[in-house]
C-alpha cells in the first residue's frame, strides 16, 4: 500500500507553484482512495497521469473548498463517463446531509431524466462503523475528530484518519489546530505522522503551526512529516527533528 501527495500546499497556494493538501491511498489490489477533492483536484491527479475514472472512493474530512471543492467535478465526470464507475463516499455519517444540501445541491440537484437527485446519485455511501470507522480493502479506518475551525461557538466537523496496515500505524490529521493532548495516543501509537502546518511569518487560528509542532517531544517529530504549507518558509523542519516537508508528488509505502 501506498500514500502519494497529489499537492501538499496549503489552501491559497499558486497553482503554478504547488497543488491544494489532497492525497491518494492506493492499495496493493490496485484500488485508489481519494483523501478530500479540493478545486485543484483534477489538475493535481493529471499532474501525476490520473483522472476521475481512476479513483475508487473518496473520503472528505471537512467541507473547505480546498478539501472539498472538486468533488461537483468529480461526481459529474463519473457520471457521465463511458465507464460510469460510482466512486464510495467515506464520511462521517452525521455530515452527508450538510455535504449534501450545504455544499453540493446547488450543482448537482439536476438531472435529466431524474425527478429528484441526491448524493446517491454519485455516490455510494460507505457504511461506517459506530460512526467512527470505515473498512476500505480490509483495512479498517478510523476517523479522528479534529478542532479546526467555528462558526460562534459550534466547533464544525473535521476528521483525521487513522489507520493500521500490514506494516504501519498511519496517522493523517487533516486539518487541525495545535492540540496535543487530544491527539497524543495517535501520535504515541503512530509510526509515521503527516501532520498539516501552518508556515507563515504570524500564527494563524486554524492550523497548528510549524513553532507550535516543534515544542513536541523529538520522538514524536521524528515520526512526522509536514504539509499544507506556505510555498515561502524559513523553518528548517530538519533541523527542528522532522522527518522533513512532504513534497508534491512524493509517495510513502505503507
Amino acid at each position: 500500500m501506498k500514500l502519494q501527495f497529489l499537492g501538499t500546499g496549503s489552501a491559497f497556494v499558486p497553482l503554478a507553484e504547488n497543488f491544494q493538501s489532497n492525497m491518494i491511498l492506493q492499495s496493493d489490489s490496485g484500488k485508489r482512495l481519494l483523501i478530500d477533492c479540493g478545486t485543484d483536484a483534477r489538475h493535481s491527479m493529471a499532474a501525476v497521469g490520473l483522472d476521475s475514472s481512476d479513483i475508487d472512493s473518496v473520503y472528505i474530512s471537512h467541507f473547505h473548498a480546498d478539501h472539498v471543492g472538486g468533488l461537483e467535478w468529480l461526481a459529474f465526470t463519473t457520471k457521465f463517463s463511458d465507464i460510469h464507475t460510482k466512486p464510495s463516499l467515506m464520511i462521517h455519517p452525521t455530515m452527508i446531509e450538510r455535504l449534501w444540501n450545504n455544499v453540493l445541491s446547488g450543482g448537482l440537484q439536476s438531472l435529466e431524466g431524474d425527478n429528484k437527485a441526491t448524493i446517491e446519485s454519485y455516490f455510494d455511501i460507505l457504511p461506517s462503523i459506530h460512526e467512527t470507522e470505515f473498512t476500505w480493502e480490509s483495512i479498517n479506518i478510523n476517523l479522528v475528530k479534529t478542532v479546526h475551525v467555528y462558526n460562534g461557538r459550534e466547533l464544525l466537523p473535521s476528521y483525521g484518519l487513522y489507520l493500521v496496515t500490514d506494516s504501519k500505524r498511519v496517522f493523517i490529521t487533516t486539518d487541525t489546530q495545535f492540540n496535543p493532548d487530544m491527539y497524543m495516543q495517535y501520535y504515541n501509537q503512530a509510526d509515521i505522522i503527516f501532520h498539516d502546518c501552518e508556515t507563515t511569518p504570524h500564527k494563524g487560528c486554524v492550523h497548528a503551526h510549524f513553532t507550535e509542532l516543534a515544542t513536541l517531544d523529538p520522538v514524536i517529530k521524528a515520526k512526522m512529516w509536514l504539509y499544507h504549507y506556505s510555498n515561502t518558509t524559513h523553518f528548517d523542519a530538519l533541523a527542528n527533528g522532522f522527518r522533513g516537508y512532504a513534497r508534491k508528488g512524493q509517495e510513502f509505502l505503507l
